[in-house]
């Protein structure tokens, strides 16, 4: 245990780290908050970076409209307990503004337009960079990612166009209208995240923990049963005993099957599994390419 926590304590120490040359380096930073454990721990390393100062961010959160309705209430709760200036991207606007397209048919989400609401937050905003909790064992594509990672005037990645960042020497440099997004907790795995998440005792929405809720069993995937999902005459409904390991558009988040109501529990059946934490996301399954696609056209 003792070696775990010395590991963590690094990991603490690398994140802060990256966290202050944020600070030091773009005029006006923000956190993007999704609700989310690792949104959720990055905003709790940022609490520590700074102490007893305030955090020196706005925590901005692109709302595709169809959040779970405990993500909404526990980012609101979070703002106002941290006394941290929110501000809300609303994929509906972006609509509204025929800025993007809603999607039909019968796997329509807005997943992907949230890039384009991002986008049009951050110049609104005045953000030149937006902090999250990215990882790179989530997904191939975030794999790619350097602590600090550069986006052009359009808001789009080059994965072949990245600086190296060799003896911890981040490069912030920008021409007028780029922006960066820079991860913190990069080199954290998702186990990681939760005995970090137990050694601070973080708060958490109800989400993460194992509770009984009517389910759509879709293929491989369940989904919380919901307004916003589009029926397909092979759905099972279910009242199903569910946790989910990542929470976004209500759409496409899938839940698993399990008992674990604690972050003890939680963090022993991690430790027995071999799926991936997107493995039951839908979105991810639209192509081998997704993730890295979304990321080009301005996903976080």
């Amino acid at each position: 245990m003792s070696y775990r926590l010395n590991y963590l304590e690094e990991l603490e120490a690398e994140a802060v780290f990256v966290l202050r040359e944020a600070f030091a380096q773009f005029e006006h930073p923000c956190i993007l908050f999704s609700g989310g454990k690792d949104s959720i721990v990055v905003t709790h390393l940022a609490a520590k970076a700074f102490a007893p100062g305030p955090i020196p961010f706005s925590l901005l959160h692109i709302d595709t409209g169809h959040n779970f309705p405990e993500t909404i209430q526990f980012r609101d709760e979070l703002a106002a307990r941290l006394n941290v200036r929110l501000v809300v991207g609303k994929v509906e606007d972006s609509i509204q503004r025929q800025t993007v397209q809603e999607e039909s048919g019968p796997n329509a989400n807005r997943n992907r337009a949230q890039s384009i609401t991002l986008l049009e937050s951050m110049e609104s905003f005045g953000f030149d960079a937006a902090i999250g909790g990215g990882r790179r064992d989530e997904e191939k594509a975030r794999a790619k990612e350097r602590f600090f990672s550069h986006r052009d005037a359009f808001g789009q990645w080059d994965p072949k166009n990245q600086g190296p960042e060799i003896w911890h020497l981040y490069n912030g440099r920008k021409n007028e209208g780029e922006q960066f997004r820079v991860f913190p907790i990069s080199n954290w795995t998702e186990l990681d995240v939760w005995e970090y998440i137990q050694k601070e005792n973080i708060s958490l929405p109800s989400l993460y923990f194992a509770h009984q809720r009517p389910c759509v069993k879709r293929k491989d995937t369940i989904l919380a049963q919901s307004s916003y999902l589009v029926p397909h005459d092979t759905d099972e409904l279910l009242d199903l005993h569910v946790r989910f390991r990542t929470i976004g558009d209500m759409t496409i988040s899938g839940a698993m099957i399990s008992s674990a109501s604690t972050v003890s529990e939680i963090i022993a059946e991690l430790k027995e599994m071999n799926q991936s934490e997107r493995g039951n996301r839908a979105d991810d399954f639209r192509s081998e390419s997704s993730m890295e696609d979304r990321k080009k056209e301005g996903y976080f």
